[in-house]
This record gives C-alpha cells, structure tokens and sequence, in this order.
C-alpha cells in the first residue's frame, strides 16, 4: 500500500464530507446548549465514501451533473476543505482553478494578486519577479492589471487565475470549469497549454463538455450525488454518463404517429425555462436525437455518424400546411447547419386540434469541429419564404461532437478528403 500511494499523485481513501444542515438559524443554537445532546440538524453527505488513486503524469477528468459533490471533492484535494472522514495523501505541489475568486484577494490588484499567489505557493517575492512577465504575457489582459480585481469580468478573471496557476511549476494542476468562461481564443491558448502539461504534470479537471473529456484525458470519473459510480475509459464514462443523463428524463409521448423505420416513439421530453418564440397554436414538446443504426438516444455524436432527430408535436388549433424543422447552433449562437419539411419537399397534412405527433429527420451528420452545440426545432405554418411560427424553441437539445481525427483545427466544418500536394 505504501508503494502504492508513494507512486500516486493523489490517492483518495474512503473520504466523505457530511454537512449539517439546520431548518431555522435558531436550531443550531438549541443543539449546541440542550442538556442531552439532542440533534436539530440532519446529516447531508456531500462526498460519500469516495476512494481512488491517480498516478503520476496521468490526467483524469471527473464528471457529473450540478451538486453531485465534484467541486467539494476538489477542495478537500487541494485542502481548501477538510475531509470529515477518511484521508487524502498528495504527493507534488498543486496550482488550482476553483471557482471563480478563489484564492484572490478582490481589493488587491490583479498585480498584487500575483504575489499573494505565489507567497501562497511558497514562493519568495524573487522567485516570483522571475514569473511576473510569463504570467502577464498568457494573461493579456493589459493596464487591468493594475486594477483590483473586484472591477474584472468572469474572463479577465479566468485568464489571470489561469496565466498564474501554469507559471508557478506546479506538479499537480487541477481546473473545476473554470475554463468553460472567457473567449474561444483564450480556451484555446490554455487547452495547448494543458497539453503541454500532459507531457511531465498531472492534470485534474471537472468539465460539462465530454468532448473535452474524451480528448484531454486517459481516464474518467463519474460521480453522482457524493458517490463515485464509476472509473473507466472517457469514452465508456461518457456514454453511461450520457445514458444517465437521458434516462432520468427519458419518457414516451402519447401519440400513434410512427416515425419512419422506426421501432419505437421515445422522445426525449423538453427541459423546464427554454425559451420559445411563436403564437402556441401548436407547441414542441420533445425533441431527441438517435443513432441511426440502433435507435438509442445520444447527445455524443462522431461527425458523418448515421442519425434521426425526433421533434414532438402537439397541436392546440388547426394547423394547415405545416412546417416541421430545425437549426443547429455552436455555442456562440452561430447557426451551422438548418433544414425542414418544406425544404425537403415533404408536404405535411394539416395537424388536429389535440392530438400529438412525432416527426423525424434522417440525416448523415455534418461533419463539424469538436465540441459542444444546441438544436433547436419549430414548427411553423405556410411557405418557405411565408410563414406563421408557432413554437420556436431555442436550444433545446444540448449534444457533443467528438474527435475522430488527431489534430483540430479552428472553424465549423471538418474539410473531407483534401488532397495536397507540390507543383513541380
């Protein structure tokens, strides 16, 4: 066990945080003077009996939904916070990227932020002067250093928190999301960065985007409600994790209406506060994307993949000549690629008052660049150049683009069979 945790980077043992939770403010007061030691509180286990061990020169990525207890297992790694029970053994100096603020003064500036890191890192006020040009370089963010930090925004904090946590030579790097904030420039600049890393550090990352995770890591830890539910591969972690995601939510709409080649009717239903353009006289209520070839729902999706998008219907009126389509977005709101039944000279029969449908698109999936984008179906009524909207729902379907080539390059689509060569 020795040898074990002297070749480890980190090694988790049966660690759990338990927070006690009060109903009124004056219950903990009751606890703390009643005679017989009688509980006003109730238990709430954050991190719940976790164990796990990451080698050195690995780079592992944890994933889970909100509130599954990832950020609080960060913090006790890197000390912030102190296990209830159980231990953590870490072997190496951590730099770490928690939330937003965290181990920044807000009054001090940017510049005086630097060495308050660094005097926290251990580092001697010359040692630092020797990083001081490094970290103002990767930061970029100009006379704003010499500003307090309390006046910048989310990004300029994050290229600060960043450019300081890779210039203090740290060998243990760990980031909680806090690259998901800022421009793709900059995301770019600190993912080169971290693959640079790669090469002699151990990188600890929690990420939404498991395009990211399947990229950047050699293992994958899936962590929901304090529990760790499974260590593996990125891309196994990914399609339970994913799985997870869609049966939680995963219901039948009541409809008879079949989708072409289909053997089931599964949509997937909406998430509560879209938001929705049109008049509601007849409303998207679901919307799913599968693969093509066994019919399982999927948001992870590798470009030129078989695939059908179901879109859920309900109509509340008569809709005559209807128009069934779709748009998919990046992440910044640009629109990739869009289609619908008129275009594809599908013409619809009018929808009844009351009645549900389901409507699906088959399509070879285009192939786009890595990373994270939005659907967002509608139905409308009339022409192409014509028409009435009724229920346009922005973003509705969140979905990953994986890797399937070694290298990535910027823009929306993945150029197919290039050739190059040399005139002679």
């Amino acid at each position: 066990m020795n040898h074990e945790i002297s070749n480890a980077a980190i090694q988790v043992d049966q660690v759990s945080k338990i927070y006690k939770l009060y109903n009124n403010p004056t219950d903990r007061l009751k606890e703390a003077v009643h005679p017989f030691g009688r509980k006003y509180h109730s238990d709430f286990r954050a991190v719940d009996d976790i164990t796990f061990r990451i080698k050195r020169g690995e780079t592992v990525g944890i994933v889970g939904k909100n509130g599954s207890g990832k950020s609080t297992l960060l913090k006790m790694i890197t000390g912030v916070l102190t296990p209830s029970s159980g231990s953590i053994h870490v072997n190496g100096k951590i730099s770490a990227l928690l939330e937003l603020g965290a181990g920044f003064n807000p009054e001090y500036t940017g510049l005086e932020n630097i060495y308050l890191n660094g005097t926290i890192m251990g580092y001697s006020k010359e040692e630092m002067d020797e990083r001081v040009e490094d970290i103002l370089s990767f930061a970029d963010i100009g006379e704003f250093i010499y500003q307090p930090v309390k006046m910048y925004s989310s990004g300029m904090f994050v290229r600060l928190a960043f450019a300081v946590a890779i210039n203090v030579d740290p060998d243990i790097l760990i980031v909680d999301e806090a690259l998901s904030v800022g421009d793709m420039r900059f995301q770019q600049k600190c993912f080169r960065k971290i693959e640079e890393f790669q090469e002699s550090k151990t990188i600890l990352f929690v990420s939404h985007d498991l395009s990211v995770i399947n990229k950047y890591c050699q293992r994958a830890i899936w962590i929901n409600e304090g529990k760790l539910l499974d260590d593996s591969t990125p891309e196994i972690i990914s399609k339970k994790y994913q799985a997870f995601m869609l049966g939680s939510t995963l219901k039948t709409v009541g409809t008879n209406t079949v989708v072409e080649g289909s053997t089931s009717t599964f949509v997937q239903p909406l998430a509560d506060n879209l938001d929705v353009l049109g008049d509601n006289k007849a409303k998207i209520n679901g919307i799913s994307l599968h693969d093509a070839l066994t019919g399982e729902p999927t948001t992870l999706i590798k470009p030129n993949q078989s695939v059908q998008l179901r879109i859920s219907v309900q109509a509340n009126e008569l809709i005559q000549s209807p128009i069934i389509g779709f748009s998919i977005k990046d992440r910044l709101g640009n629109i990739v690629t869009q289609s619908n039944s008129y275009v594809l000279e599908q013409e619809l029969q009018p929808l009844l008052p009351g009645k549900n449908y389901i409507f699906g698109f088959n399509y070879i999936f285009p192939a786009l660049a890595r990373g994270e984008y939005m659907i967002s179906p509608a139905v409308a009524s009339g022409t192409q150049e014509e028409h009435t909207q009724h229920s346009w729902v922005h973003d509705a379907l969140v979905i990953q683009i994986l890797d399937y080539r070694k290298h990535q390059l910027n823009g929306f689509l993945i150029l197919e069979d290039a050739e190059f060569y040399q005139f002679e």
